[in-house]
């Protein structure tokens, strides 16, 4: 287990890498998670509930998977980044959701919709609208690889080297996935096509962009954004760290 680093004063977090939260977090320092938890909860929450379509099992899902990261911080050995660490961790909190209820994902309807996907300008086009829940709908049509796939690579703009890194898979893989998925999606969506992939992109704003804090879920018992972990169980962080963030996963 790596050599826990001493606790530093509270301004010290804003500061620290991601490794080194985990390491204060593994040597006792209490709000050490709870910030790591904050930088990326946006991305987390966005493949959890492109992956699952339902605002309430993204959230169960997340928030089983920062309990598991939490919990197993210690273990923790830094062969990969602590973002592909922590997507790890929520991709297969989402796969083991959907292998327990034995079904696909849903897409949210209706009022729910707005909590599951991005907020769409209030000028923009209701075809445009009609089309992006179609891609919605087509999504949850697809094979869990393959949509896990789609969401990074086409949805949230990873780089194919680090999807494969988080779904402990070759690059290779991972085109082939993305590709089929596409084809899938176009088939799916013939009067969409060729938009389909624009379409997807203009969902979510780029990594590491300005909007890279952005998607975060809806306020709600457990995994309210800004949480901490304590005693295995998710709740509110102090009051000192309700600053805007400084920091996003551009900082991988």
């Amino acid at each position: 287990m790596p050599a826990p680093l001493p606790p530093g004063p509270a301004g010290g977090l804003d500061d620290a890498t991601d490794a080194e939260l985990l390491r204060r977090h593994a040597g006792g320092e209490r709000e050490a998670f709870g910030e790591l938890f904050r930088r990326h909860r946006g991305r987390l929450w966005a493949v959890a509930v492109r992956t699952l379509g339902d605002p309430e099992d993204a959230a169960e899902a997340v928030q089983d998977a920062m309990i598991k990261a939490y919990q197993g911080a210690g273990g923790f050995r830094g062969g990969s980044a602590v973002t592909t660490w922590l997507h790890r961790i929520v991709v297969n909190a989402c796969l083991d959701r959907i292998r327990a209820s034995g079904r696909r994902p849903t897409v949210p309807l209706a009022d729910d919709d707005a909590l599951a996907l991005p907020a769409a300008d209030a000028s923009a086009d209701p075809q445009q609208a009609a089309m992006r829940l179609s891609v919605h709908r087509a999504l949850a049509e697809l094979p869990f690889d393959q949509r896990a796939v789609l969401v990074y690579v086409d949805m949230l703009g990873y780089p194919v080297e680090e999807v494969a890194a988080i779904l402990k898979v070759r690059p290779g893989t991972v085109k082939s996935r993305a590709s089929r998925a596409r084809k899938r999606i176009a088939a799916l969506l013939p009067e969409f096509d060729p938009a389909v992939d624009q379409l997807v992109r203009e969902d979510t704003p780029p990594v590491g962009g300005a909007g890279a804090g952005a998607g975060n879920p809806p306020v709600q018992p457990g995994v309210e954004p800004g949480a901490g972990v304590r005693n295995g169980t998710l709740d509110s962080a102090p009051e000192r760290h309700s600053a805007p963030e400084r920091r996003g996963e551009g900082s991988r």
